[in-house]
């Protein structure tokens, strides 16, 4: 991995980046300096795509530096929202059935498991499912607190799975052996499953508006720090791992940016467009 200060690079057509540890700092806030680069590519032409785990209720707080084209992929590809028209653009969502399948075999495979659903209409959990602090810090309550078999009532963007007493990997890990076949399981930080349909990644999701933009991967830079960003940044032409990153990131990059909290995304991007 070559850090930014080594490389030199052509402008990109398509910038896609990751929110928390990525773009976002600790204190959840998008520094005026990213927020000039951003509005500078834009200016460019240059397309930047938000591709973030975060469901559509806390990404609205970064949607004003969405540039031009108006898109974002939310809740790990399956969500894309149209930010100007305030409606979804694209949606990926697992069944019913299959969610609850899932569920029950995780279940049934890790003791003390626990879950959520996120939908384009908001969240459900059951009664014992241990809430993120986001939501509460926010003051998000879920539409339905249900027992499992009536957490599903429609497509679902993401299963939610906490508990069972694992690290944040070994519970991926666990949760692949079990449903690794019929479903996408990743995690963004905390031991927390971030489950979608099997197919449905930010890579294939990004990989849509690329096409529908007219842009190869070969001309899109993209910069993640978790697990939930390998396959962006495996699909992506030239990918950074942020400093802080995931070891499996920081192995799977091109290159590696500065941390977040030092506005990396925003420093590599500046030296692209030789500012």
């Amino acid at each position: 991995m070559v850090p930014p200060a080594e490389t030199s690079q052509r402008l990109p057509r398509l910038v896609a980046t990751d929110l928390d540890g990525t773009l976002v700092r600790s204190d959840g806030t998008v520094s005026a300096y990213t927020a000039q680069v951003l509005a500078d590519l834009d200016d460019r032409g240059v397309h930047v795509v938000f591709v973030t785990g975060r469901p559509l209720r806390w990404a609205r707080d970064v949607f004003s530096y969405v540039g031009s084209h108006g898109l974002a992929i939310v809740s790990n590809g399956a969500l894309v929202w149209d930010v100007a028209a305030d409606l979804p653009w694209l949606e990926r969502p697992m069944s019913p059935a299959v969610t609850l399948d899932v569920a029950r075999s995780l279940r049934a495979a890790i003791p003390g498991v626990r879950f959520a659903v996120e939908t384009v209409a908001g969240w459900a959990m059951e009664p014992d499912y241990l809430r993120h602090r986001a939501d509460d810090d926010r003051g998000f309550s879920p539409r339905r607190e249900v027992a499992l078999e009536e957490l599903a009532d429609g497509p679902v963007l993401k299963l939610l799975a906490r508990g069972g007493g694992l690290a944040a990997d070994e519970f991926v890990a666990a949760a692949v052996a079990v449903v690794g076949d019929r479903v996408n399981v990743t995690h963004s930080s905390f031991p927390l499953l971030e489950i979608s349909a099997l197919e449905v990644t930010k890579a294939s999701t990004l990989a849509l508006i690329a096409e529908k933009l007219g842009v190869e991967a070969a001309d899109v830079i993209a910069f993640g720090d978790m697990p939930n960003d390998l396959p962006m940044l495996t699909w992506a032409g030239t990918s950074y791992a942020m400093a802080d990153a995931h070891p499996t990131v920081l192995e799977c990059a091109t290159h590696v940016a500065p941390g977040h909290d030092d506005d990396g995304v925003a420093q590599v991007l500046a030296g692209v467009l030789d500012r």
